[in-house]
Order: structure tokens, then C-alpha cells, then sequence
């Protein structure tokens, strides 16, 4: 059976890389390659230059960094109580955290515009008004937010899971708790250190969320790094496809960093 799954191993490794490589080599190709010029890589160095790239730029990350942090906040706590004190709630939140993977994008970005209209029309005189426009501010709108921290939900609560399932929490907790240490000291200086690897799986495949986003913001009306990319495909195919290669090889390297990270994490710990 060994010796069957390491026969199989690299064909299928090497099938996976193609399916990979092959569309990224052409997207390349594409880019620098311009008829009756050759090879130029010209549409690379247009990237920064060009109107958008480093507002939207920025709003994507920022839009990221805050989605990071309300996800971690809400869930790290929750999940530890969950796996402490009720874990026979567990099927429930599991299944109530994978409901964004079932509603289309459509419906939910649907519904959110919705209570958006509704909420002006109808409480125009409450300080409700207020803060349906204070979340759809063009400059930073937390409405992206909040829509980024719900369809995050699923990739979250499995990275923290599994990350749970290797410690033993409940001993960590209560060792913490027998040396005089409050439930958030508990949690901050015993729990956390040793979820440093679900933590950093979390953020990153919030971050990769984000950064990849377009259905929702594209309808809610915002302009993030993903709809600028879309935007600009009409008139400069070269250029949108020169960001997209440059974005997804800036995705790799961070997950390598990361994958490199854990481990020396891992290494350290076991030292």
C-alpha cells in the first residue's frame, strides 16, 4: 500500500502543478509580451503609477487588518468557552459558522443592502441614520467590515478548532487560574501563546479573503483591490493581469513566511 501511494505521489504532484503553473506562465506571457515590441515588462512598472493602485491598495489592507482583528476578538474567546464550558454546543456553532459557505454572495450581499435602504427611510430621525451612514463611508467602509468577518467565519473557526484540539485548554486554563491568574490573564498568557500557529493560519486565510473579495464590494458600490483590478481589465487587459500575477506571487510569499514561521515555532516550542 506503501509503496502504491508514493508511486502515485509525484504524477499527482506534478498533474496539481501543472494545473497551477500552466495558467500563471500564460498570464505572464501575456504581460510581457507585446506585438511588434518584444519582450517588456513595461506593464510592471506602470503598476504603482497608475490612478488607484495604492488608495485601493490600502483600503484592502486596512479593510483586512480591521476584519483580523473583530474575527479574533469575537472567536478566540467563544471558541475556548465553547471547548471549556458547553461542548455540546460545539455541532451547533460549527454548523452556524459554516452558513456562509452555503448562502451565494448575492443573496447576502442582497440582504445587507437592504437593511442599508431600510434603515434611512424608515428611522431617518434616530441615531441609527448616523450610523448607516458612518459604516458606508467611502474612506473606510465598515460595512465591508462586517460582511468580511461573516464570510470568514468557516476558514476562522477550523483553523482555531484544530488548533485547540492539540492543547490540552482546560489544563492550561486551570493552572493559570490555580497560580491566582484572572479568566482574561487565563486566556492572554496561557492559551494564546500556544495557539500562535492557529492564529497566524486564521489571519492569513482572513487576509487572502479580503484581499480577494468582489462580489460584495463590487455591488455595495466601494472600489477595494479586487474591483480596481476589474475596473482597469476593460482598458489596460495588460496591466490588470500584470497586478493579478504580481498579487498572487505576494500572496505565496506570505504564505510561505508563514508556513516558514510555523515551523520554526513548532521547532522552538518542542526545544
Amino acid at each position: 500500500m506503501a509503496r502504491r501511494v508514493n508511486t502515485w505521489r509525484w504524477p499527482v504532484l506534478g498533474l496539481a502543478a501543472l494545473y497551477f503553473l500552466v495558467p500563471l506562465a500564460a498570464s505572464v506571457v501575456f504581460t510581457v509580451d507585446v506585438p511588434g515590441r518584444g519582450v517588456t515588462f513595461d506593464a510592471y512598472r506602470r503598476i504603482v503609477s497608475t490612478e488607484g493602485f495604492t488608495s485601493s491598495l490600502l483600503l484592502s489592507l486596512e479593510l483586512a487588518l480591521a476584519t483580523i482583528a473583530v474575527v479574533l476578538l469575537l472567536m478566540v474567546p467563544a471558541v475556548v468557552a465553547l471547548r471549556l464550558g458547553a461542548p455540546r454546543l460545539r455541532p451547533v456553532v460549527e454548523v452556524v459558522c459554516s452558513l456562509p459557505l452555503v448562502v451565494p454572495p448575492i443573496a447576502f450581499v442582497a440582504g445587507i443592502s437592504t437593511v442599508l435602504k431600510w434603515g434611512p427611510e424608515h428611522l431617518s430621525r434616530t441615531p441609527l441614520f448616523q450610523t448607516f451612514v458612518a459604516v458606508q463611508d467611502p474612506d473606510f467602509p465598515f460595512v465591508l467590515v462586517l460582511a468580511y468577518v461573516v464570510m470568514a467565519l468557516p476558514f476562522v473557526y477550523r483553523a482555531l478548532d484544530a488548533g485547540l484540539r492539540a492543547i490540552d485548554v482546560r489544563t492550561l486554563v486551570e493552572a493559570a487560574r490555580s497560580c491566582g491568574a484572572a479568566w482574561p490573564q487565563a486566556l492572554l498568557r496561557a492559551v494564546l501563546p500556544n495557539l500562535r500557529g492557529a492564529l497566524l493560519n486564521a489571519s492569513f486565510l482572513t487576509l487572502a479573503l479580503v484581499l480577494g473579495e468582489f462580489t460584495v464590494a463590487q455591488l455595495l458600490g466601494f472600489t477595494p483591490f479586487a474591483v480596481w483590478i476589474y475596473s482597469i481589465g476593460g482598458s489596460q487587459a495588460q496591466l490588470s493581469v500584470a497586478v493579478s500575477v504580481l498579487s498572487l506571487l505576494v500572496t505565496w510569499a506570505l504564505l510561505l513566511t508563514l508556513a516558514g514561521f510555523g515551523g520554526r515555532t513548532k521547532t522552538a516550542s518542542r526545544g
